[in-house]
């Protein structure tokens, strides 16, 4: 009799439980905030390090896949220069960035902080690098300010020399319809 009281209390207090959800990964979370990028970004581009250049960039975030991946394509008076493709591999978030350097650098996140919006991701290979001197991205950092502002930083090499690509950007508000 104990023992069918006991197991009905336990069946009772298993009805009031909550179920558990767990906390997403932090790559799928990660991830989830760069699918939230999805829009039109304008801001300004400044190059330090061993170049020194400064502009005006417009970025476009698109999804694809299903929603698979993140489709980053940037763009300087009005000509595509470069484009990045972010996805979830299992556990990882990777992306492939598709340079104006005309090769193509794949990186993994290797630091992911959601609550503060920190994304930082290292060279893992590259194709179409014509030589160990060439020019090419060897790093990404993304601070993801709030939801209508974010830094993008690329890291650069050429010829033994580093450059640093900080690309600030502020959401461009959806065009009203009249």
């Amino acid at each position: 009799m104990g023992r069918l009281i006991a197991a009905a209390a336990l069946m009772l207090l298993r009805s009031f439980a909550l179920p558990v959800t767990p906390e997403p990964a932090p790559a799928a979370a990660a991830f989830k905030k760069l699918c939230a990028l999805a829009g039109e970004w304008e801001g300004s581009v400044q190059w330090s390090g061993a170049r020194h250049d400064s502009g005006r960039m417009h970025a476009s975030y698109s999804l694809t896949g299903v929603g698979s991946a993140v489709v980053e394509t940037l763009t300087m008076d009005g000509t595509p220069i470069m484009t990045s493709v972010y996805h979830l591999d299992g556990g990882d978030l990777r992306m492939t960035h598709y340079c104006g350097a005309r090769n193509q650098p794949r990186l993994k996140a290797r630091r992911i902080d959601v609550v503060q919006g920190i994304l930082d991701f290292e060279f893992v290979d590259i194709t179409n690098l014509s030589s160990s001197e060439a020019g090419h991205v060897s790093g990404v950092e993304i601070r993801l300010l709030d939801a209508d502002r974010f830094i993008l930083t690329f890291l650069f090499e050429e010829g033994g020399q580093k450059s640093r690509e900080r690309i600030e950007l502020a959401r461009v508000p959806p065009k009203r319809s009249t």
